[in-house]
């Protein structure tokens, strides 16, 4: 039986992590109490995923913010200053996403040590 639960794993109360999404999932995450959507995905990383653009949309269309900061390989001063600025202009709690959830949790956790 598949569940059409949203999983995700919540860091404390303004930021939780998950795996990649697809737009019909977000409706989900604003059902969840998330405001911003962060996605740390390059696109086109996998054939199969959906773009940052096709998410934005859907966040759009239901009322979420959504920003795109891309971690390939080690975060990087641009990336920290973009997701520093995320954290102090757009909602909370904020849903991060990336192919596991790692570089997402990672970005937020090198912004708030």
């Amino acid at each position: 039986m598949k569940s059409d639960a949203l999983k995700f794993r919540r860091l404390n109360d303004e930021f939780a992590v998950a795996g990649q999404i697809t737009p019909e999932e977000v409706q989900k995450v604003a059902d969840a109490g998330f405001k911003t959507i962060v996605c740390a995905r390059p696109d086109n990383e996998d054939a199969s995923q959906p773009s940052f653009a096709e998410i934005a949309a859907e966040a759009e269309r239901v009322g979420l913010s959504a920003v795109h900061i891309p971690v390939s390989g080690m975060i990087g001063e641009g990336q920290l200053i973009r997701m520093e600025e995320a954290m102090k202009t757009l909602p909370k709690p904020m849903f991060g996403y990336c192919k596991s959830g790692g570089r997402a949790g990672s970005l937020y956790g090198a912004v708030t040590r």
